[in-house]
């Protein structure tokens, strides 16, 4: 199928896309990656009647490093911020996670800000955010607004901005020291969506036992969120076996839905043994995946 008829903008400046939404009246999506809305737009799952480009909008493709972030700019491609060397140090989640985003063709055009913006509870990095304490940089016609990954995301691709603003960047916040990460997910085959995926970071104090321990999911839950894992894991040491608690605790916590790939069942059950050895992974020894 070919999307239905749009008008495509493409502005110059934040501004002019503003302004090109205002002017849409909500019937206007941004374009940035594409790898997400123009699957949507061809199969006529979304018929916007404006098309707001942000590929020419400058200042939007950069990466900052600083002691408290990682900022991600909405025209950053997965491909650049995943083989960003100061990004990966400073949290190395960012390239865990980015790693397992479809196939390196998706990820060459696709954008790290773009997947959060679209919500999908199957994507891996809106996990990340919520898992970082990500904060959400847009611009509207009233100005600029912050808006924490926790309150961002509000239903399978639903999210809490405006009709009329645009997400303009991510600041993706690093870990205290001593936390480590890992990301794992599990699909059919290689690119496809998981079937179920997990973040984990874990916090190993100075007396070299766990102090904190959150996860998030991916495509299990119907919004990214977290899961204190600290009262189970608390305590434990590098090379403890991991408790079976943390099944329970998972299994209670997710909520996944049944398809023609998987039921809600093998979704639940394998969710919490990607937890279980992503956990696993983080302790195997002190130096490994620290922020």
């Amino acid at each position: 199928m070919k999307p239905a008829p749009f008008v495509h903008h493409a502005p110059r400046t934040v501004d002019e896309a503003v302004a090109a939404l205002v002017a849409a009246g909500g019937d206007g999506k941004v374009l940035a990656g594409g790898q997400s809305l123009i699957p949507l737009l061809s199969m006529r799952l979304a018929a916007p009647g404006h098309l707001v480009d942000l590929d020419g909008v400058a200042g939007l493709d950069t990466i900052e490093v600083t002691d408290t972030h990682v900022r991600v700019g909405a025209l950053v491609r997965h491909a650049a911020l995943e083989a960003h060397d100061d990004a990966a140090t400073a949290l190395p989640l960012l390239r865990q996670a980015l790693r397992n985003v479809a196939h390196p063709a998706i990820r060459s055009r696709g954008t790290t800000v773009g997947s959060i913006a679209h919500a999908d509870p199957a994507g891996e990095m809106p996990a990340v955010a919520v898992l970082s304490g990500a904060v959400v940089e847009a611009v509207g016609p009233g100005g600029a607004r912050e808006i924490a990954a926790g309150d961002f995301f509000a239903g399978p691709l639903e999210t809490t901005l405006d009709p009329d603003e645009i997400v303009v960047a991510v600041r993706f916040g690093r870990f205290p020291a001593g936390t480590r990460t890992a990301f794992l997910e599990s699909s059919r085959r290689s690119g496809d969506y998981a079937l179920a995926g997990v973040a984990v970071a874990v916090q190993v104090g100075d007396d070299g036992a766990v102090a904190t321990a959150r996860a998030s999911f991916v495509g299990v839950t119907p919004v990214p969120d977290l899961l204190d894992l600290g009262g189970v894991l608390g305590g434990l040491r590098p090379g403890d076996p991991v408790p079976g608690g943390v099944a329970d605790a998972v299994a209670a916590h997710v909520d996944p839905e049944s398809d023609i790939h998987a039921s809600a069942d093998y979704r639940r059950m394998l969710a919490a043994e990607l937890t279980r050895r992503a956990l696993g992974a983080t302790l195997v020894e002190t130096t490994r995946g620290a922020a």
